[in-house]
């Protein structure tokens, strides 16, 4: 656990926050017990910070009057929803005051007749898609963590998800924000008129300000969906289907890949149908009506067996098609069984450059005492590069010496950093790989003129 070592003054400036936070705030919802504040230590990437104060907001009013008063004696702010995020987004790095914005859950509008919805940040994705749904309309971004991360965290962190290929990310759905600044005051985005500010604010990972609504936007839900799995001796083979799949102007719902790495811990950890001789693996989904979807999964099995894939497989119902998408949703924990440490990068190329990036990180990992399995949405080039160690001496450093390896050749090509995660402090180190000095020095400003004080999420994002 990592302590933040405060000076006496920065030590008597908490304890006057927390005066002042008491007598504005209902005394259950400020916590500054240490087993309370345990809990909100740590985020997905298992590092953990222990903050000073922890603070449940109810409202935007609650979020303001805590944002005056940590503005004004000068300390850290830390946003947090589910604490999913893997770039360590909500670790609390220089102590402070933790947003626990859970409660802030909920969906106060659904308007139908306009396609938008509007929600408090606490509301967690799977819920406002299962509720729209009710209306046949759809909100298409969905990270693997939909069941629990809320959308507060998404837009923060701009996620993605499986479905980015032919829907977007998080950003591609965001009409509107209420922000409450770093001084406590409240703007309201998403006019027409002036710079977006709504782009500027989505992905800001909260060092700019905190979310209290969310207008989204949302699109009518497609009639049906069909998945297609298909079988491949090598991935490069697999990556051809996919080009191919494309190329035959389909632009699939959903186009992921595991490798072999992948596969066998899947098989391995559920027990998954899956031959010894799959090297690679595609699911593929396609959404639309009945007359579309049977005009294009023959030509995407097609695709699939021009490519050399041995065995394609159409689920005909929907307990096969949660039987063949249980393999993509147990990756996470599978991958604990080979090693008992992950580091879960989501780097993103452009499609052309896959099978390169993949031969780098071959080159990368060969004759170290290391494992990395790759898996993704191969369809926007976005792979997850999961390099797992064990507990042994310098594998950790051997670990982090390859992920660094592995940014610089993914910038080489073209690429990002980062393809839905966020930045973080985990990636901080990789930004001006990425960011020109010029465009760098532009975002730095901008994190000044917002939050001149630098109490919005120190540590993350900039070194």
């Amino acid at each position: 656990m990592k302590l933040f070592k405060k000076t006496k003054k920065e030590t008597n400036k908490h304890q006057d926050a927390l005066n002042e936070l008491m007598k504005v705030m209902s005394r259950e919802r400020v916590l500054t017990a240490v087993e309370d504040r345990i809990c909100y230590s740590y985020d997905g990437t298992k590092q953990k910070a222990l903050p000073d104060i922890v603070v449940r907001p109810e409202n935007t009013t609650d979020v303001s009057n805590t944002l005056k008063i940590a503005n004004k004696y000068e300390v850290p702010i830390c946003a947090r929803g589910a604490g999913s995020g893997l770039t360590g987004g909500a670790v609390p790095l220089m102590g402070g005051i933790v947003f626990d914005l859970k409660n802030m859950n909920r969906i106060i509008e659904i308007c139908p007749d306009d396609f938008v919805a509007t929600v408090e940040p606490g509301v967690v994705t799977k819920q406002l898609q299962d509720e729209v749904a009710k209306f046949d309309l759809f909100y298409p971004p969905d990270p693997s963590s939909a069941a629990f991360s809320t959308i507060g965290g998404n837009v923060a962190e701009c996620a993605g998800g499986i479905t980015g290929l032919k829907y977007g990310v998080t950003r591609d759905y965001i009409l509107a924000l209420e922000i409450v600044l770093p001084d406590g005051s409240v703007i309201n985005t998403g006019r027409k008129a002036g710079y977006d500010l709504t782009r500027l604010f989505t992905g800001s990972e909260g060092t700019l300000g905190i979310f209290t609504k969310i207008t989204v936007k949302l699109i009518p839900k497609p009639e049906k969906i069909q998945t297609l799995a298909a079988y491949f001796s090598n991935k490069d083979d697999a990556i051809d289907a996919a080009d191919l799949i494309i190329d035959n102007n389909i632009l699939p719902r959903t186009l992921e890949f595991l490798d072999q790495m992948t596969i066998n811990a899947v098989r391995g950890y559920t027990g998954a149908d899956i031959d010894e001789e799959v090297k690679a693996l595609l699911l593929v989904d396609i959404d639309g009506t009945e007359e579309s979807i049977g005009h294009e999964m023959p030509i995407i099995e097609n695709a699939c067996r021009e490519s050399k894939a041995f065995r394609t497989k159409v689920a005909d119902t929907a307990k096969e098609r949660d039987a063949i998408w249980a393999s993509r949703r147990s990756i996470s924990p599978a991958l604990y069984n080979i090693a008992p440490h992950k580091i879960n990068e989501d780097i993103c190329v452009p499609r052309s450059k896959i099978k390169e990036i993949l031969r780098r990180v071959d080159q990368i990992k060969e004759g170290q005492p290391i494992y990395i399995a790759n898996f993704g949405h191969i369809g926007d080039g976005n792979i997850h590069v999961n390099i797992m160690y064990s507990d042994d001496p310098g594998q950790e450093a051997l670990a982090e010496i390859i992920v660094n390896k592995v940014m610089k050749e993914v910038v080489a090509l073209g690429g990002s950093i980062s393809g839905e995660h966020g930045i973080g402090n985990k990636k901080s180190q990789f930004m001006e790989l990425e960011v020109p000095p010029q465009e760098y020095e532009i975002m730095k400003r901008f994190k000044s003129y917002f939050d001149p004080k630098g109490i919005m999420n120190p540590g993350k994002m900039f070194i």
